[in-house]
């Protein structure tokens, strides 16, 4: 019978799995013990290729069934298989059971008659999750379901845990992030993102190699982290005794390649940005960049295009993807001819400014001030640009878009157009609002390179956290001769959420950064009784958000006196108290303290609220909680978005100290949004 774990204690459950095992064990039966089973068929296997394989057993003079032995069924009829039960039916002196391989599940049919009393009360003791290995034949039952009769049966593997309720399958996010296996376990629709991933990265591999491309690898830890606005991560070499960075691009090594020799070089790798975390960033993450000697960024513009397409038709099946739900989502054309436009073009049309025509850098703040878009006294003319090209443009790039032609401020690895120096050889393609690559035609001047390197040095002592730095041996490379070369940078986690329909970039990373959760170190490391003596429970029952007052020490917490001053209930009652569920949480461009929430409050419209809690929180520890706001404050501009109420928080000073702790107010999950406070 399925286990109810509702009715039973999850930690009597694990006790009563242990003592199966440990009894097991004394009878020499220790699945533990098992190196290998002889599996000649998937799940997939026996589906797609049933009618050769199926076995219709006889029957004698009675009209029973004559169920055939092993050794009397020809070795092409029988299948052996493994995987994990996940469901199980005892019906006495027969059983049904569903077990789950790569491929998905295959119904079994047990009997008693067929593997002896003594295997059938083994199996009959066998909880969902342990993994089996089965031999028998392939047949039909009465309602027409593919099945396997099981003729020999092994314990490969004995599950201790418990596995979550198996008709609502593993729902909460944080579990599924923390616990990739079990949602990997649990929900199919899981394993084929990943397993479309998998394919995404082959089908490059094969189409950059068509074009002989050669796939190479450079460092991870390096001391200067460049080809990219971003902040490293620092580490230290012992043996050295060096401080060295965690790469954020893999474009210096790969043209150092180039100037070498090798015309044509690709890396796909893992970098490292010490940013925030939101649906579409992930600090460590997946990029590719490629490099072609003697093209230039029109090279690359076809090299993309091409690319798109081919991935489309091998993985999808269409050249046409859908992104986002029914009733939300739009249809992606790929086999179109991907239009071009250059960023001053895309700003002109959705705002009508035309910054060809502005002057200088006054003028192009002035014009900021005028649409409300925030900068910092150091940017110039270019940067505005980039700004509202972001806050104008980007979100309706839906189609695919090649965005060329970017300022000279913005692009300091990228030639200059030979017609407009302010401006580069540099494009950006973008589908669905989002960026999905970035290119130039690669600059190959060592003097010209130094100067901009010159120029991020300033913006670096200026406080520009994401600057580049000058890279001296880059440029005594760059003086031995480069080629004119084309280059581009994808980030492969993007574009697999595009073409796997995932809506958040944890869904298609297989072990996303999260932030730690607090005592669970300590927690799953007590020796070998905490296994016993601590219960099975959900990874976010272990937030604090269910701990009792007495386990928690609050003897550094000191709490602000109360208002001395009255408000009447007449004023307070105007204040509209709404419960919110976050749909989706972003650090907020350029600014360190603001996170930006799309909040789901009941009325069928998202919310946007802004809120200092940047220092306190992740945003990706917010997505998927249920919040407390008031919702009928006017609306309120910060960074050039306009916040529409506020989430309420419980802040505390920390005892002898000014220094704040800052608790935002979440609720039970079950209090369904818009639900009004009273």
């Amino acid at each position: 019978m399925p286990e109810n774990t509702n009715n039973q204690d999850g930690n009597e459950i694990v006790k009563l799995r242990r003592q199966k095992l440990f009894d097991l064990q004394a009878e020499g039966k220790d699945p533990f013990r098992v190196t290998k089973f002889d599996q000649t068929h998937h799940s997939i296997d026996v589906r797609n290729n049933f009618d050769s394989l199926e076995v219709v057993p006889k029957h004698d003079d009675e009209g029973h069934t004559i169920v055939p032995s092993l050794d009397e069924l020809p070795d092409s009829k029988v299948v052996s298989l493994a995987g994990r039960i996940m469901f199980k039916r005892v019906m006495g002196k027969a059983s049904f059971a569903n077990i789950r391989d790569r491929y998905g599940d295959m119904q079994i049919y047990v009997t008693r008659d067929d593997l002896g009393t003594e295997d059938y009360s083994a199996f009959k003791k066998m909880d969902v999750g342990d993994i089996i290995g089965i031999k028998g034949f392939a047949f039909k039952t009465r309602t027409g379901e593919i099945t396997v009769h099981v003729l020999k049966m092994e314990l490969l593997s004995k599950a201790i845990q418990v596995l979550p309720e198996k008709f609502h399958g593993l729902q909460d996010t944080d579990t599924r992030y923390r616990q990739r296996y079990l949602d990997l376990i649990m929900n199919p629709e899981s394993r084929e993102v990943f397993e479309k991933r998998s394919k995404i990265i082959r089908e490059i591999r094969n189409f950059l190699e068509k074009r002989d491309f050669m796939e190479v690898e450079t460092p991870i830890l390096v001391h200067n982290a460049g080809g990219a606005a971003a902040r490293p991560f620092e580490t230290h070499y012992n043996s050295l005794d060096e401080d060295v960075k965690l790469r954020i691009s893999l474009e210096l090594y790969l043209k150092r390649l180039i100037i070498g020799g090798f015309e044509r070089v690709y890396e796909i790798g893992r970098v490292f940005r010490n940013e925030g975390v939101d649906t579409k960033h992930n600090p460590e993450f997946t990029l590719m960049e490629l490099y072609q000697a003697y093209t230039d960024y029109n090279g690359m513009m076809e090299l993309t295009e091409a690319l798109f397409r081919d991935l489309a038709e091998k993985v999808c099946g269409s050249t046409k993807i859908w992104y986002g739900d029914k009733e939300t989502g739009h249809e992606i054309d790929l086999g179109k001819p991907f239009r071009r436009l250059t960023m001053t073009e895309a700003i002109k049309e959705e705002t009508g400014i035309d910054f060809d025509r502005v002057a200088d850098d006054a003028e192009a703040k002035k014009l900021a001030d005028e649409k409300g878009i925030a900068y910092e006294a150091r940017h110039k003319k270019g940067d505005i640009v980039n700004l509202f090209f972001d806050e104008f443009c980007e979100d309706k790039m839906i189609q695919p878009t090649f965005i060329m032609d970017h300022p000279i401020e913005i692009s300091p690895l990228t030639k200059k157009k030979p017609d407009d120096p302010s401006k580069v050889e540099r494009f950006e393609l973008y589908i669905n609002g989002w960026e999905m690559c970035n290119a130039y035609s690669e600059l190959n001047d060592p003097i010209d390179q130094r100067e901009r390197f010159a120029e991020q040095d300033a913006n670096a002592a200026a406080g520009d956290e994401e600057a580049d730095h000058t890279d001296e041996d880059f440029l005594t490379a760059m003086e031995y001769g480069m080629p004119p070369t084309g280059g581009i940078g994808y980030g492969i986690d993007r574009l697999c959420m595009l073409l796997t329909n995932a809506q958040a970039i944890r869904d298609i990373i297989l072990f996303p950064t999260l932030k730690s959760l607090k005592a669970e170190n300590n927690e799953a490391h007590e020796g070998g009784k905490a296994g016993e003596e601590k219960s099975s429970e959900a990874v976010s029952d272990q937030s604090g958000f269910f701990t009792p007052n007495d386990k928690i020490d609050f003897s550094n917490v000191k709490i602000e006196p109360m208002f001395e001053e009255e408000v009447d209930f007449d004023t307070f009652s105007k204040s509209d108290f709404r419960a919110v569920k976050v749909k989706e949480c972003s650090a907020v461009p350029k600014s360190k303290k603001l996170l930006k929430f799309v909040l789901d409050d009941g009325t069928g419209t998202d919310r946007i609220i802004l809120s200092g809690i940047h220092a306190y929180y992740e945003p990706e520890e917010l997505v998927g909680k249920t919040l407390i706001a008031i919702t009928n404050l006017p609306p309120r501009k910060m960074m050039g978005i306009a916040s529409c109420g506020m989430l309420l928080s419980a802040v505390n000073n920390k005892k002898d100290s000014d220094e704040e702790e800052l608790h935002l107010l979440m609720v039970d999950n079950h209090i369904p949004a818009g639900a009004k406070l009273y």
